[in-house]
């Protein structure tokens, strides 16, 4: 299922399953496997992201850096610029509002980057992002 063996894994609260797995298969486009009663599988770009049924939301705050502030706790994947710009566009056919509108960080500099942020159906936080300038 994932891409190679030292993929991470985070498991998740994510209200109701069934919800949260539409958004993840459907809006995001990640593939599902190993569904149970109570939790499923994500392969969300290569890493196993396991979904589990919740009524708890984890609680989050934003945090002041360098391009303004972000909210912690979130997890999220570096794509390709590919990957990145056809999930913008899912992300657009499919109406999903932005947590935090794409923006480029650390601009002019090797790190550049383009990022933004959305919200799972149970407030849970993922930012995606692509790097845009060329390492030295």
């Amino acid at each position: 299922m994932y891409k190679n063996t030292n993929c991470f894994h985070l498991a998740i609260p994510c209200g109701d399953l069934e919800t949260a797995k539409k958004f993840y298969s459907e809006t995001l486009g990640c593939r599902l496997d190993n569904s149970a009663q109570e939790w499923a599988d994500v392969d969300f770009w290569g890493n196993e992201l396991t979904l589990h049924a919740s009524e708890h939301k984890l609680d989050n705050e934003r945090h002041d850096v360098d391009m303004g502030n972000v909210s912690v706790p979130h997890f999220g994947v570096h794509l390709s610029r590919k990957d990145f710009d056809a999930l913008k566009q899912r992300l657009k056919d499919n109406g999903t509002k932005y947590y935090d509108e794409p923006y480029l960080r650390f601009k002019g500099t090797k790190y550049e980057q383009e990022t933004f942020f959305v919200k799972d159906p149970n407030e849970n936080i993922l930012e995606i992002k692509t790097l845009t300038a060329n390492p030295e």
